[in-house]
C-alpha cells in the first residue's frame, strides 16, 4: 500500500511538473525560430503552411507526405520554397525527435513551434520537452484540430512506457554538459523536461492562429 501510494505521489508531481513549470520559465525563453511539423496528417502540414505564411518561420516536417504534396500545400500559402524543410527518418513519434535534436542544435536552434494532432499533443510534448530539452531546445505546443477524426489517447498510453518514453531507439549521444537520456530511465531524467518548454498552447482554428 505504501508502494502504491509512493508512486501515486511521484506520478502526480511529474504531472504537475510537466503541466505547470515550464510556465515559469516562459519569461526567460527566446523568441520561436522554426516550426517543427510531426507527420502523419496532412492536416498538419496545411495548418503549419498558415503558420509559416503568419510567421515568417522556417518549416522542418519530420515523417511527412511526400515531396511534392508538401511542397504544394506550401507554394499555396506563399510561402517561399527555401524556407521549407522535408526529413523522412522518423518511424515513430521518439525518432521525430530523436533524429533531428542533435541536427538542430548545431544550428543554434532553441525554441520550435511544435505542430501535430491535438489528440498527440500530450505523448509529443512528454517525449519531445525530454529529449529535445536535453539539447536545451524549448518546445511550444501549436494543436491542430482533429475534429470528428480525433482519437483521444488513453492516460496509460501517454505515459505508459510503450509509448514512445520507454521503447528501445536510437538515443542521440550525451553532449558535454547536456544530461544525457536514457531512454529506459526517462523518468529519472525528468529534469531535461523541466528545462524544455513553454506551457502556452496555441490552437489554430480556420487555418490561423486564434
Amino acid at each position: 500500500m505504501r508502494r502504491l501510494l509512493r508512486w501515486s505521489v511521484v506520478l502526480l508531481l511529474l504531472w504537475g511538473g510537466w503541466r505547470l513549470l515550464p510556465r515559469l520559465l516562459e519569461p526567460w525563453m527566446p523568441p520561436p525560430q522554426m516550426i517543427l511539423v510531426l507527420g502523419g496528417d496532412v492536416e498538419r502540414e496545411k495548418q503549419a503552411a498558415a503558420l509559416a505564411r503568419q510567421s515568417n518561420l522556417p518549416v522542418l516536417i519530420t515523417g511527412g507526405s511526400n515531396p511534392e504534396y508538401a511542397q504544394w500545400v506550401f507554394e499555396g500559402q506563399g510561402v517561399d520554397a527555401q524556407k521549407l524543410q522535408l526529413d523522412y527518418a522518423a518511424r515513430d513519434t521518439l525518432s521525430n525527435f530523436t533524429t533531428l535534436v542533435d541536427r538542430l542544435r548545431r544550428r543554434g536552434i532553441r525554441h520550435v513551434l511544435l505542430v501535430t494532432s491535438s489528440d498527440h499533443m500530450d505523448r509529443a510534448l512528454l517525449v519531445g520537452r525530454v529529449v529535445a530539452g536535453s539539447r536545451g531546445i524549448h518546445l511550444t505546443p501549436v494543436s491542430v484540430p482533429c475534429g470528428d477524426d480525433c482519437r483521444p489517447e488513453r492516460r496509460s498510453k501517454v505515459w505508459g512506457w510503450g509509448a514512445g518514453l520507454g521503447v528501445g531507439g536510437e538515443w542521440p549521444r550525451p553532449q558535454r554538459g547536456d544530461a544525457g537520456c536514457s531512454s529506459r530511465a526517462l523518468i529519472a531524467c525528468w529534469h531535461c523536461a523541466v528545462v524544455a518548454s513553454r506551457s502556452a498552447r496555441l490552437r489554430l482554428a480556420g487555418g490561423a492562429i486564434g
